[in-house]
């Protein structure tokens, strides 16, 4: 695999007799402690730490910086972090090349002058019309300070990681399998988005595709073997909530895969969507040699209703198990993949996921929960992070298993991990908590089998949706907050008034923030049907990370002091913050145009 990497740049004073040599290890100590910082702390999709390349000599000079630079060509080097405790000579030390994400950290102290160098540079990167990310820490240190402050490591890990997230997006595919599903808008693909927003490429595949293969008999028997003895082993059913139905003669007679093979099929539907995004080796052995190449995907999304799901099995097993952090394999690395095809929330999903490392949980924004609501149907009183209103996050496909709240951390709580800190307990926890119930025939004719669980612990969550609006292009939503545990029997009284076969959290958004005033706000401002949840609170890696690829934020509650955009962005205005980012990622347009 190619990763993308981070170049470090340590420019200096060129003028030699003197000052350039008394101040080579100095800088040269600060690229390395940042190269210490990154590849400690951050990891690619598929747990590998991330590399940071660092070049043999300091940047004096246009001369240095061209040699130091067209090495990083070569590199994949995708972002540069350009360090400096001293006055360097503004643009020709600078990294100009237009396919780089772009930061400088200049050491704040007092025997020379860095502080004047981070200025002149910033600069000259807004009279040249590339945003760059300004790094200075808030206190004067000493000269052989040998430690990274840390409101300046806070900064380099925000562009960091989020420079490795846009560079893991390039070039990889979103595979829509399918086409609109039951008119959301959300699943119409903008393939503008995709290509210049995010640097992806657009593979389209016809659901007929996966009967083809089912038919030709085109996946891997043994994996097939597996997957159906790992299904009989963990795959519990719940509650069928057909029984005593009697259904009308349009739903019986669309019932084409009988009962007893319906998880026969779900298991192939399984691998071969997985093979149509990534390939199997297996398929070149069994003569199968263009179906085994994949699409080089990164993402995708199954349109399912209604053309797949009138007929056939639904898809919510395929789309939960590929979004978790295992499968019938053990831990995985978990895949942003989006139920209904709703390719925007594919999107925030794949930032959540590539963000954090942690599996990404699709939901429908389902319903406002007042307290008085509850109060008034249950008779219990809301407490806690949930006492001003709850958001009923719900969905029949893609929710990760690990929202269930399996995994445990080492102080005994539910949380949610990268997939290499799955233990066999987490895994095993997340599928005895999680049931399989058979599909509603009144909306899935065809069957098939829904995951069923409730998060009852308080975790930590973001919420994320990217939009796209028509004159503006894509936004990005936000909110921080909290899974909340209600007591069982007000959760069954409230669950049961829906469809109780679907995995259920409970979210309460942190309040104060502007658009979050209450629940019930920000619940009336959010974008779409449908959003991504991800384990912990990364509103800030995710605002950095949509400045890069310029798409405004349009809803968010991260608190002021932590918003970290490029430094240009502040001549756009610094009083209405959320006007200068619309502005600004206006003016500079998406990242690959």
């Amino acid at each position: 695999m190619d990763y993308p990497k981070i170049g470090i740049r340590p420019t200096i004073d060129g003028r030699q007799g003197g000052v350039r040599e008394s101040l080579e290890e100095q800088t040269m100590a600060m690229a390395l402690q940042a190269k210490k910082l990154i590849e400690s702390t951050l990891f690619y999709m598929d747990g590998t730490p991330v590399e940071c390349i660092l070049p043999k000599q300091t940047i004096g000079g246009y001369a240095d910086a061209s040699l130091v630079d067209n090495d990083f060509a070569r590199k994949d080097v995708v972002a540069t972090l350009t360090v400096s405790p001293c006055w360097c000579y503004g643009t020709e030390t600078l990294d100009l090349r237009p396919n780089t994400f772009k930061a400088i950290w200049g050491f704040n102290g007092t025997e020379r002058p860095g502080a004047v160098y981070l200025a002149a540079a910033m600069s000259g990167y807004a009279q040249k019309g590339i945003p760059a990310y300004k790094i200075y820490g808030a206190d004067v240190k000493e000269n052989d300070e040998q430690s990274i402050p840390a409101d300046v490591q806070e900064k380099i890990l925000l562009f960091a990681r989020a420079s490795i997230a846009a560079g893991e997006m390039q070039n990889k595919a979103y595979v829509n399998i399918g086409a609109s599903s039951m008119g959301i808008a959300g699943s119409q693909i903008n393939q503008h988005f995709f290509e210049k927003y995010l640097g992806m490429q657009i593979e389209y595949v016809d659901m007929t595709e996966l009967l083809r293969r089912i038919e030709l008999g085109i996946y891997d028997p043994d994996a097939y073997t597996k997957l159906r003895s790992w299904i009989e082993t963990n795959c519990s059913e719940g509650i069928n909530i057909n029984d005593g139905k009697d259904f009308p003669e349009v739903i019986l007679k669309s019932r084409y895969i009988s009962e007893e093979k319906q998880w026969d099929f779900i298991a192939k539907q399984t691998l071969i969507v997985r093979d149509i995004l990534f390939g199997n080796p297996k398929l070149t052995e069994l003569g199968w040699k263009e179906e085994a190449k994949g699409r080089n995907a990164l993402s995708g999304g199954f349109q399912g209703q209604r053309q797949w799901t009138d007929w056939l099995p639904n898809g919510d097993f395929l789309e939960a198990i590929l979004t978790s952090s295992f499968d019938w394999n053990g831990p995985k690395q978990p895949i942003a993949f989006a139920t209904e095809n709703d390719t925007c929330n594919a999107a925030a999903m794949l930032f959540g996921t590539l963000l954090t490392n942690k599996a990404p949980i699709f939901s429908d924004v389902r319903t406002y929960w007042s307290p008085e609501s509850v109060k008034r149907i249950t008779g219990y009183t809301l407490e806690g992070k949930a006492q001003n209103g709850l958001i009923h996050l719900l969905n029949s496909g893609a929710s990760a298993l690990d929202g269930s709240g399996g995994s445990i951390d080492e102080h005994g709580q539910a949380t949610m991990k990268e997939f290499w800190n799955m233990t066999d307990s987490d895994i095993k926890s997340c599928l005895d908590k999680t049931k399989w119930c058979r599909a509603n025939y009144e909306y899935f004719r065809g069957g098939g089998f829904s995951s069923q669980y409730h998060l009852q612990a308080e975790m930590p969550l973001t919420l994320i949706r990217v939009n796209i609006v028509d004159g503006v292009g894509p936004t990005l939503q936000i909110a921080e907050g909290y899974s909340c545990q209600l007591p069982e029997e007000v959760h069954n009284i409230i669950n049961e008034r829906t469809d109780q076969t679907w995995p259920t959290l409970w979210f309460a958004p942190n309040l104060g923030e502007a658009g979050f005033e209450d629940v019930y706000t920000m619940m009336n401002h959010w974008g779409s049907n449908h959003g991504a949840s991800v384990h912990g609170h990364i509103g800030a890696e995710l605002l950095t990370l949509a400045s890069m690829l310029r798409i405004p934020v349009s809803l968010h509650n991260v608190a002021q002091d932590k918003i970290f955009r490029p430094h240009v962005f502040s001549g756009f205005g610094t009083k209405d913050l959320e006007s200068a980012d619309f502005l600004a990622c206006q003016t500079y347009g998406p990242f690959y145009k």
